[in-house]
């Protein structure tokens, strides 16, 4: 069997990649020096294979954003064990203001800010500095500022992020365990289970469940995968560790037992919790070794979960709802929604083209989305004081209008290719076109892109001014959160939620998988107040659209149905939803 302990893991040399760029970040360095550690520190913590042992066969590079001068770091790093540019840099900062760097929502830009202003160089320092009221007196801070540094370092004493993996990383990595555990004759199942199965936001570990009459064999199988470190192992199960650090349970249960241990381990804990103390009352007891029936002592072993939940009086939950918010109840009583499928959808309204920030033309978004099965798609390209990479003024975009109707005039009538924009909503509520623009467009949809610190009366007024606004179709990424790496604006969302249901205005769940906004949380909120939604890919490629799934995922979180998601309708029908439909 093959080992990492004793090579460098993809994780740590990651961590040398990131704390580069933020250590070049608080020195002032150029944007694309910066952007491009990180984006390295990204691709060597989300490779799959072992970056070490492609940097020592000369292979790095086959990584996508490791170039030839990234390799050479990676050399250097496995080399000497750091890099020495870091060891330069860190020579002109305290030690403490990197860690200042870490705290969530935090960054370079900020921790040398109060370094300059206040002589702040640790996280105790920050602390004591909150604590006495000094930080609203640096400019680009305030109140806010103040009370989010608090909660972030009393949820985060040492600073640190908590050790938990975007759910579209950790899906990639348990995807293709999993696709090679089905290949082997042994398996007669093989399925991730736990956060992954309900479609959380983050995962702090894999869980991987595998029916077979040979589980020995099977737990081979899984020590010889070569993007896995196996830490221990029986004769039914092992664990392990990705290259990334990502922990991973294996667990190997004859067939007949299969749904038995699906459900224990896709299950919450809570949800998990609230199963075995309803079923106590019924004189049953739930594990993942079977279902025991007390009064005729008898274990019943069930393939499927569907014979779990059967046994328990219980409609089959969905995995996305098992989290112990009403769905036992709903599942006893007959009351379990009708959850939205990607195949609901009819079409994506937020994407991206060249005319931007997207890599890909106006035809081949088009293309793929056709393709992908989809009746309509909308170009959205960022509008004119966007601030990030290209932006499209108003002559820019009257001609792109000219584009996208032309392409759109070279389908038949089962496709529909709309002329939009991602219009950005001014600090006053305003947006950056003007209404004569806006009504030449098929679609509008409005987000926020700067002045995220704002309090929440002044953040609350400017998005409802955009809600209230008579051409704005919906509202992008209400919140603006990052998930793990940005706090969203302060913001009222009755307040929200209450206007766009007032006005008809859509708001969206982003499918972007760092963002997933508005958060099934909210999402559920939205829809008790009468708000419609719209599931989008936010795609900035064609590669990207399948990323609307986690828009869904999201919403069937949230219980959303197809009848709340504006497009899982035809265009005919959700453009007569609109208030200029």
């Amino acid at each position: 069997m093959r080992t990492l302990s004793g090579g460098m893991r993809n994780a740590e040399i990651a961590s040398h990649f990131e704390e580069l760029g933020d250590l070049y970040e608080l020195d002032g360095a150029i944007v694309h020096r910066v952007v491009a550690y990180r984006n390295a520190a990204r691709a060597i913590r989300n490779a799959s294979r072992s970056v070490e042992e492609l940097a020592r066969a000369g292979r790095a590079t086959e990584l996508s954003g490791i170039g030839k001068t990234i390799a050479e770091k990676i050399d250097t790093l496995l080399e000497r064990g750091s890099l020495p540019q870091s060891e330069k840099l860190k020579e002109r900062f305290p030690p403490g203001l990197v860690e200042v760097t870490r705290i969530p929502g935090f960054g370079p830009k900020r921790a040398r800010k109060v370094f300059d202003e206040l002589g702040i160089a640790s996280i105790d320092e920050l602390h004591r500095a909150a604590e006495a009221q000094q930080l609203r007196g640096v400019p680009g801070f305030g109140v806010k500022a103040e009370e989010s540094v608090l909660a972030a370092l009393a949820a985060n004493p040492e600073g640190n992020p908590r050790a938990r993996v975007l759910l579209s990383r950790a899906r990639a990595v348990g995807e293709e365990i999993v696709a090679a555990l089905r290949e082997h004759p042994a398996c007669e199942r093989a399925e991730l289970a736990g956060s992954v199965r309900r479609m959380a936001e983050t995962c702090k570990d894999l869980d991987v469940v595998v029916a077979s009459r040979d589980p020995a064999a099977l737990v081979e199988a899984f020590r010889e995968l070569s993007l896995l470190d196996v830490t221990s192992a029986s004769e039914s199960g092992a664990r392990a560790e990705t290259h990334n650090g990502l922990p991973v349970d294996l667990r190997v249960v004859a067939p007949e037992n299969f749904g038995n241990l699906l459900q224990h381990f896709t299950g919450s804990g809570a949800h998990n919790e609230a199963l075995r103390t309803q079923s106590v009352r019924r004189g049953l007891h739930v594990s993942e070794y079977g279902v025991i029936d007390d009064e005729r002592e008898v274990t019943h072993a069930c393939a499927t979960e569907e014979e779990v939940y059967e046994l328990l009086g219980l409609s089959c939950v969905p995995p996305e709802l098992r989290e112990n918010r009403g769905e036992l109840q709903a599942a006893r009583e007959g009351g379990l929604p009708e959850l939205v499928r990607v195949e609901s959808l009819r079409g994506d309204l937020h994407c991206h083209t060249i005319a931007s920030d997207g890599r890909a033309t106006v035809e081949a978004m088009a293309a793929a989305a056709r393709e992908r099965g989809y009746e309509y798609l909308a170009i959205t390209d960022h509008s004119a004081t966007h601030g990030f990479g290209k932006d499209v003024s108003s002559d820019a975009l009257r001609r792109h209008i000219e584009h996208i109707r032309a392409v759109d005039a070279s389908f038949g009538d089962d496709f529909r290719l709309l002329a939009g924009s991602e219009v950005n909503v001014l600090p006053d509520g305003a947006l950056d076109y003007d209404d004569e623009l806006l009504g030449e467009l098929d679609w509008v949809i409005a987000s926020l892109h700067s002045s995220f610190r704002m309090g929440e009366e002044e953040m609350t007024d400017r998005m409802v001014r955009a809600i209230e606004h008579p051409l704005v179709d919906a509202i992008g990424h209400p919140t603006g959160r990052l998930i793990e790496r940005r706090e969203p604006y302060a913001l009222d969302l009755d307040r929200v939620f209450e206007a766009a249901a007032r006005t008809g205005t859509f708001l969206e769940i982003n499918g972007n998988p760092d963002r997933r906004d508005l958060s099934e949380l909210n999402a559920r909120r939205a829809i008790e107040a009468g708000v419609t939604l719209v599931l989008d890919s936010d795609a900035h490629g064609p590669e990207i659209l399948p990323s609307i799934g986690y828009a869904v995922a999201t919403a069937r979180r949230a219980w959303v149905g197809p009848d709340r998601i504006a497009n899982a309708r035809p265009w005919a029908e959700l453009d007569a939803l609109r208030r200029r439909g």
